[in-house]
């Protein structure tokens, strides 16, 4: 994993949290690597239930081009952090850094179901674990945190800019015609045009990209076998 020792701290109280982040958004970097190629793009995401104290997590790579899955990893880590909005990262990122070292390919861009720098200290979960990972990331939420846009056309690939306090901080996209948008941000070693790109190229048929409906898939069945498997054990 990339970053200093301050990018993987999860001991920390929720104010601790929230100055860290304000010491980790400094290391961002909006913008791509030079010549960056996308040949694999991969989605990350964490299922939890409540009253259970295990977070599922998982990542899947997959072909850029023809979008299918290429390798994945999951695991189930206990749950640490409290759920506190805004703090996302604290609680589902040791979820997915177990995952993270069980992915045996390395994707070329990670997307996050939740936010970049679209967040109140400019570090969502997409920042956090692309400076975690030292990978390009994308924000890519179904729900907004911060800022607003102005009207959105109705076709596919219209976009708003998202604004908050004055700032750009992603773009709220339409990826189906007539329907919700998602809200796209960078995370880090990304820029806003770039990935609203690979958002949409990631998203042929339905509301959200196919790296997040993949992820989503995998924790959720990671999930709902951990379950049956202890209520087996009390039978």
């Amino acid at each position: 994993m990339a970053g200093g020792s301050s990018v993987r701290r999860w001991d920390v109280s929720p104010r601790e949290a929230v100055a860290l982040q304000r010491e980790l958004r400094e290391q961002v970097v909006l913008q791509p690597p030079p010549g960056l190629r996308v040949e694999r793009i991969a989605g990350a995401d964490v299922s939890t239930e409540k009253g259970r104290p295990t977070g599922f997590g998982g990542i899947v790579v997959l072909d850029a081009e023809r979008l299918t899955p290429v390798a994945q990893a999951g695991s189930a880590v206990e749950l640490t952090f409290p759920y506190v909005p805004g703090l996302l990262s604290f609680r589902e990122l040791p979820v997915v850094a177990a995952a993270w070292g069980r992915l045996k390919v390395r994707p070329d861009v990670l997307v996050f179901d939740g936010h970049g720098i679209a967040h109140p200290r400019r570090l969502g979960i997409a920042s956090h674990g692309g400076l975690l990972f030292g990978i390009p990331s994308i924000g890519c939420a179904k729900s907004l945190l911060v800022g607003s846009y102005e009207r959105l056309g109705e076709a596919r690939g219209s976009t708003a800019p998202l604004v908050h306090k004055g700032e750009v901080v992603g773009m709220a996209v339409r990826t189906r015609r007539a329907v919700q948008p998602v809200y796209v941000s960078p995370g880090h070693l990304m820029d806003l045009p770039t990935a609203v790109e690979l958002v949409l190229k990631a998203s042929p048929r339905f509301r959200e990209p196919e790296t997040t409906r993949h992820a989503h898939r995998l924790v959720n069945a990671l999930r709902r076998a951990d379950g049956e498997a202890a209520e087996l054990e009390l039978e």
